[in-house]
């Protein structure tokens, strides 16, 4: 009866060890190796013309809400 227990506990432990932790825990560091690198150039790229359009767009609302103030003031008070 002992030897069943420590087959159906040591096997699977064992296997574990051998197989599953190596690849977790290289899986484990190679991410938080990405991760403290910080940005790939095409992410900043990315981040950066997405910095542009947002204050276009910003520059366009601006706009927008003068052309509105100045034909109808009362436009802000109806939404």
């Amino acid at each position: 009866m002992d030897e069943l227990i420590v087959i159906f506990t040591g096997v699977p432990l064992i296997l574990f060890m051998l197989f599953v932790a190596p690849l977790w825990l290289f899986f484990h560091y190679r991410s938080k190796k990405s991760i403290s690198e910080g940005l790939s150039d095409q992410e900043r790229h990315i981040l950066q013309d997405l910095v542009a359009r947002e204050e276009q767009m910003s520059e366009r609302i601006k706009t927008l809400e003068a052309i509105l103030d100045a034909e109808s003031p009362s436009w802000r008070e109806r939404a």
